[in-house]
C-alpha cells in the first residue's frame, strides 16, 4: 500500500466513522432527552459498555491484533485460499469462545454488574442494570465476528463497508426510540432490545461485503491446529493487554457509581471526545496495520517510516485542534448538543469539566493508535501488555487516591494522565526497532506548526465564544451559533495552518480523491 493509498484509506474510514459518530450524537441527544441522567440512562450505559468492554478485549483488542497481521503475510505470501483457510479456522474458534461466554454471562449477570457499578447496590439502577444486561450481551457475539469479517476486509484493503458497519447500530437505535416515542412504548426498552439486533445487521453487512470481496467463509468445526496455537499464543498478550486498558475503565466507572449520576456525566463526555478519536484515531489504526504488516514482509523499512510519519502527521493534523476546541469551548459544545428535556443546566456543567480533561489526554488517545501497529505488526504483543499494566497502576492509583479530594472527576484525570504514560512507554520501547519507529524529517518540522497553528485556533475560539455566548443560549438560535462558531475554530485552523506551512491542503484533498 503506498502511503498516499494509506492516507485515502484513513480518510474513507475517518469519514464513515465521521458519519457514525455524528448519527452517534443525534442517539445520545435523543437517550439524554427522554432518559436524563438517571437511574434508567445509568442502567442503559453499564449494559451497553458491558458487551462492548468484552467486544474489545476478545475482538477489536486481542483477537484481530494478532489475527490480521498473521491473515496479512498469508495473503500476501500464500494468496487467498490458504488465507481463507486460516481466516475460516479463526471465526470458528472465536464463535464457539463467545458463545460459551454468553451463556455464562447470562448466568452470572448480577456479579458482572457489581463489578461494573458496585456503587449501584441497593437502588434502582442495579436490579434494571442486570436485566438491560442480560438483553444486550449478545451484542458481543455477533459484533466480535463482525469485527474479524472487518479485519478480513481490511487486510484486503476494503475500508468502506466495515467502516459503515456501525452507522447501522446507530440508525437503528434512533429509528427504535422514535417508533417507541410515536408509539407510547417503554423508550428504555425499546433502546436495549435493539443493541442486539443492530449486532445481527452489522455482521450481516460485512459479510456480504467481505464475499463480495473474494473471501470464501468455510464451516467447520473449531479444531486446535498448530494455525490456531500461533494465533492464540499471539493473542493471549494482546487480550491481557486489552484487559488492562477495560480494567481501566472498569475502574473510572467503579469511581464514579459512588457519586450520584457521575457515570452518565462520563459517558457522555466520553460520547463527545469519541467523535475525534474515532474520525482519526481509531480509522489509522484500522489502516496502518495491515500496511506494517504487509511492508515488514516485504523488509520495506523506508516505506513503514514513511508510513507511520504519515500516519502521525494526519492523525496529530486533525486531532490537536480537536483537543484544543475540547479545552476551549466544551460548555457550548455540551449545553447545545445535549441540554434539553430532562437534560438540566448541571448536567451540562459537569460533563463539559469532563470534556476539557479528556481533551487534554485526546492527542494520547490516537498516538496509541499510531504506535501499537510497531509492535503489533512483528507479532510482539507481549511489550504493550507490560506498558498497560504500567498504565493500569498509575490509572488506579490516581483515580481512587484523588477521589477522596475532588470526587468523581478523578476518574477523568486519571485516564488522561494514564493515556500519556502509555504513549511515552510506546515511544521509549519503539526506539528498538530502528530508524523505521522514528519519525521523519518533516514530521518533526511540521509538528510544532501544527500546534502553533491549534493554539491560534484556541484563541480565535476564545474570543468568538465571547461574542456568541448570548446566542448559545438562545433556544433555536444556539444550533446555528454553535455552528458559527465550529466553523470558525475549522476555517482559522486550516488557514492558518496552510500560511505557515504546517499542512498543504492540496495533500488532503488529493488523498480523498484516491480515497473515493
Amino acid at each position: 500500500m503506498k502511503p498516499i493509498r494509506l492516507v485515502s484509506g484513513f480518510l474513507t474510514v475517518g469519514m464513515w466513522t465521521m458519519a457514525s459518530r455524528i448519527l452517534g450524537f443525534v442517539r445520545d441527544a435523543i437517550i439524554l432527552n427522554y432518559l436524563g441522567t438517571g437511574p434508567a440512562y445509568e442502567a442503559y450505559v453499564v449494559a451497553f459498555r458491558l458487551p462492548n468492554m468484552f467486544r474489545r478485549f476478545f475482538a477489536e483488542g486481542a483477537f484481530n491484533m494478532a489475527f490480521i497481521p498473521q491473515y496479512s503475510k498469508r495473503l500476501a505470501g500464500e494468496g487467498e485460499d490458504q488465507a481463507d483457510e486460516f481466516a475460516s479456522q479463526a471465526f470458528a474458534g472465536l464463535a464457539s469462545v463467545l458463545i460459551l461466554l454468553t451463556l455464562l454471562a447470562q448466568l452470572v449477570m448480577p456479579w458482572l454488574i457489581y463489578g461494573l457499578a458496585s456503587g449501584f447496590a441497593g437502588q434502582d439502577q442495579y436490579d434494571l442494570s442486570v436485566v438491560f444486561g442480560r438483553i444486550a450481551f449478545p451484542y458481543i457475539l455477533f459484533i466480535s465476528l463482525a469485527a474479524l469479517l472487518s479485519g478480513v476486509l481490511n487486510a484486503h484493503g476494503r475500508f468502506a463497508a466495515a467502516a459503515a458497519a456501525p452507522v447501522l447500530l446507530n440508525m437503528l437505535v434512533i429509528s427504535s426510540m422514535v417508533f417507541a416515542v410515536l408509539g407510547g412504548f417503554d423508550i428504555a426498552y425499546a433502546l436495549i432490545w435493539t443493541i442486539p439486533v443492530a449486532g445481527v445487521a452489522q455482521m450481516i453487512l460485512v459479510w456480504i461485503a467481505a464475499r463480495r470481496a473474494g473471501f470464501q467463509l468455510t464451516w467447520m468445526r473449531p479444531r486446535w491446529t498448530p494455525e490456531m496455537r500461533r494465533l492464540v499464543r499471539v493473542a493471549i498478550p494482546a487480550a491481557l493487554a486489552g484487559g488492562v486498558v477495560q480494567v481501566n475503565l472498569l475502574v473510572g466507572q467503579q469511581v464514579a457509581s459512588y457519586f450520584d449520576r457521575a457515570v452518565g456525566w462520563l459517558y457522555a463526555a466520553d460520547r463527545l471526545y469519541q467523535l475525534p478519536l474515532g474520525v482519526v484515531g481509531i480509522a489509522i489504526g484500522i489502516v496502518l496495520l495491515p500496511d506494517l504488516s504487509r511492508r515488514l514482509k516485504d523488509s520495506d523499512d523506508a516505506g513503514s517510516r514513511d508510513a507511520l510519519s504519515r500516519a502521525a502527521e494526519i492523525s496529530l493534523a486533525l486531532t490537536i485542534p480537536a483537543a484544543v476546541a475540547l479545552v476551549v469551548i466544551p460548555l457550548p459544545l455540551v449545553s447545545v448538543l445535549f441540554e434539553r428535556g430532562a437534560t438540566r443546566a448541571d448536567d451540562s456543567a459537569a460533563i463539559a469539566v469532563a470534556v476539557a480533561i479528556y481533551g487534554l489526554g485526546l492527542p494520547a488517545f490516537v498516538m496509541q493508535k499510531v504506535l501499537q501497529p510497531l509492535f503489533f505488526a512483528r507479532e510482539d504483543t507481549r511489550t504493550p501488555f507490560y506498558y498497560a499494566l504500567v498504565a493500569m497502576v498509575v490509572n488506579a492509583a490516581i483515580a481512587i487516591g484523588l477521589a477522596f479530594v475532588i470526587g468523581w472527576l478523578a476518574s477523568a484525570i486519571a485516564t488522561t494522565l494514564a493515556g500519556w504514560v502509555m504513549v511515552g512507554l510506546l515511544t521509549i520501547g519503539g526506539r528498538r526497532f530502528g530508524d523505521v519507529a522514528r519519525f521523519d524529517t518533516r514530521f518533526r518540522t511540521r509538528i510544532w506548526r501544527i500546534i502553533a497553528a491549534a493554539l491560534a485556533m484556541g484563541a480565535i475560539l476564545w474570543g468568538g465564544m465571547v461574542l456568541l455566548t448570548p446566542f448559545l443560549g438562545m433556544a433555536g438560535i444556539r444550533y446555528g451559533a454553535l455552528a458559527a462558531l465550529v466553523f470558525l475554530g475549522i476555517v482559522s485552523y486550516f488557514v492558518i495552518g496552510q500560511v505557515i506551512g504546517a499542512f498543504r491542503l492540496s495533500e488532503f484533498k488529493s488523498a480523498m480523491r484516491r480515497g473515493g
